[in-house]
């Protein structure tokens, strides 16, 4: 009876411990379930309003409540976006549509565009982090791309 104890204990704490996130805050923890509307983020701060039009254009799209958006230091944009639930059945078309409107309005851009809730989360995290630390340029641009590398990897 004590070894089933102890291992109950055991694989308790395993399950426990093992599930934990230890970096991620409330807000990055929640940011699946909720609306957690992250400020647009520019590598360079001369592209402020040109991110906040950005996400403007991105919520504009029927069925689309949530939206991180990255630009980077040349070209490279990126714009994480989440749908309301009864919507999932037409995400890529809501995606689809979403990049062709970008495209259509910020022409001199390259967008990568994904509704991946790990892009998502990502972008929150950065988001978190520039936030909270004062991160320099090169960091934005090399943890953008990091991002934007993940959200071209085929699952």
């Amino acid at each position: 009876m004590e070894k089933r104890l102890m291992l109950f204990i055991f694989s308790l704490s395993v399950l426990l411990f093992g599930c934990s996130t230890v970096n991620d805050t409330l807000e990055t923890r929640s940011s699946l379930v909720r609306t957690s509307n992250p400020n647009p983020i520019a590598v360079n701060n001369k592209d402020e309003k040109l991110v906040g039009d950005i996400k403007e254009t991105a919520l504009s799209i029927d069925g689309i409540y949530d939206v991180a958006v990255i630009k980077g230091e040349a070209k490279d944009c990126l714009v994480a976006f989440k749908v309301h639930h009864l919507e999932r059945f037409r995400m890529k078309k809501i995606e689809k549509q979403l990049t062709k409107e970008l495209q259509k309005q910020f022409k001199d851009l390259s967008f990568t565009v994904s509704s991946d809730f790990k892009i998502f989360l990502e972008s929150v995290r950065l988001n978190e982090k520039v936030e909270k630390e004062n991160l320099s340029k090169e960091k934005k641009e090399k943890r953008l791309q990091e991002i934007i590398k993940l959200s071209r990897e085929k699952t």
